[in-house]
């Protein structure tokens, strides 16, 4: 190994991860600050909905055409491209005199996160060989699992301390010691032949995924009914199925659905797709459990989120370490019904229950979510080859972004379902629904518990323990 290559493997984690916790920390801050925001910028809580809608939208839309910026104009351009216009983006957000000003801004800052997220996980790809990869892999995930979990926290003390435009600011040191370290040590790579942009592609996927993540945005917080969701929800799906029809046929589909032909990076993506829509929902609940259910504070209950981030970081020290020994599909399966019974256990928390089995849940809660997540994100690259890495990341990228705004919508909706008519200014109602609702969200999270048995034993071993990678992957 090179001296060169050697500093880019020891940087290059650093520089993924800090680029990805600024996006995953703005991306679940702000809903903390409408209220503040509203009140300043002199509109109504709900006209500030487009803040975060506006982000979501230019997000969705953007992730697949990311693979084909980096095969062409190569990951370190596009990367720190990505992280300049964030950062630039972040600044005009923060000093946006009116609402409109700051929607239109948070549209360059979605397109821009679009780019950090799957760009980065191709260069992490390309440069670590298999055998290093989940330890390249556990450093970067760290960020995801931190920024829902933080970001409540972290802007509520923010604009109650300082001001809401601040949330934004903050990004600003972050992005340019992200630019600097990227600037001397990201790596730069390419497609020998860059492919030609699927155009028609992008427009039938792009404008399925987009509607979409818009329905559920919306439907998420109960701003449409069922019979009004019907229709937007039919053109989604038809607009998807006409991108699947179109990539079958296609020389060069934007998004290609033959690598979905490898079993490790089939179940991965799919199975942590269901996992998700559970889990997800959890950051959602919780803060509704403790404040709105027990009468915590808003920061007691914020510090009550922190437990599972500390043990989240704390299982990458023992996650390789389990997967070499044990294996994949052994570990997805046992791990995946311990995060559903943690879920369920949720159930059981009410004003009564001793703080200290909050914490021991919160504690187990990060454990097993950081182990899941570990597992399912380094074994999605166990079979993919150089050639596919930028295609595999942009995948894999959109359709766990696709997962996390399910999951919200999945949250809120199974809460209301059960709600229903129920006054949701009584703690013993909200407690009750919420109950259900941990127990419903688990089951849905035992589910993909079903197809991680469709693993081999040996599969992800070429990650795990640096073995080469099994023919019947493909199967």
């Amino acid at each position: 190994m090179t001296d060169t290559a050697a500093v880019t493997r020891r940087y290059l984690p650093w520089i993924v991860a800090i680029a990805l916790f600024m996006e995953q920390l703005d991306s679940t801050i702000v809903n903390t600050s409408i209220p503040a925001m509203a009140a300043s910028l002199g509109v109504t809580p709900l006209s500030l909905k487009a803040v975060s809608s506006s982000y979501i939208l230019s997000l969705a839309v953007s992730i697949p055409i990311s693979g084909w910026l980096a095969e062409r104009f190569g990951s370190r351009r596009v990367f720190l491209a990505a992280v300049a216009l964030f950062t630039l983006s972040s600044v005009l957000c923060g000093l946006a005199p009116s609402a409109h000003l700051l929607v239109a801004a948070r549209v360059p800052q979605g397109i821009a996160a679009a780019m950090m997220m799957p760009v980065g996980r191709m260069a992490i790809i390309r440069t670590f060989p298999k055998g290093e990869l989940l330890r390249a892999m556990n450093f970067v995930i760290v960020p995801a699992l931190l920024g829902p979990l933080l970001g409540p926290t972290v802007g509520g003390l923010i604009v109650h301390w300082l001001s809401w435009r601040d949330i934004f600011f903050v990004n600003v040191p972050v992005g340019l010691l992200c630019l600097w370290v990227g600037w001397r040590h990201m790596p730069d790579y390419r497609a020998d032949t860059v492919r030609p942009l699927d155009l028609r592609g992008f427009a039938l996927f792009g404008s399925g995924i987009a509607l979409l993540s818009w329905l559920l945005e919306v439907f998420g917080e109960h701003g449409l009914t069922w019979r009004q969701a019907l229709l937007p929800l039919a053109v989604s799906a038809l607009l998807l199925l006409g991108y699947g029809w179109h990539a079958r046929r296609a020389p060069h589909p934007l998004l290609s659905l033959d690598l979905f032909r490898l079993r490790t990076f089939r179940v991965s993506v799919i199975g942590g797709f269901v996992t998700r829509l559970g889990v997800g929902g959890m950051p959602f609940l919780l803060p509704l459990l403790f404040q709105v259910g027990m009468g915590l504070p808003a920061w007691q209950s914020g510090l009550l989120m922190m437990p599972a981030a500390l043990a989240a970081m704390g299982m990458k020290v023992i996650s390789a370490t389990m997967l070499r020994h044990l294996g994949f599909r052994r570990v997805l399966m046992i791990n995946t019904v311990l995060v559903a019974c943690t879920m369920a256990l949720y159930a059981l928390v009410g004003p009564a229950t001793p703080l200290a089995v909050i914490v021991l849940l919160g504690l187990s809660m990060g454990l097993f979510n950081s182990l899941q997540f570990s597992s399912m994100n380094s074994m999605a690259y166990a079979d993919v080859g150089d050639r596919d890495a930028a295609m595999a990341s942009t995948i894999a990228s959109t359709l766990q972004q696709l997962s996390m705004s399910f999951g919200l919508a999945c949250g809120s909706l199974v809460a209301g379902l059960y709600l229903d008519d129920l006054p949701q200014s009584s703690p013993t109602a909200v407690i009750g629904a919420l109950h259900h609702a941990f127990l419903t969200l688990a089951a849905l999270t035992l589910v993909s518990s079903l197809m991680f048995r469709t693993l081999h034993v040996d599969d992800g071993d070429s990650v795990s323990r640096g073995r080469p990678a099994a023919a019947p992957a493909a199967r």
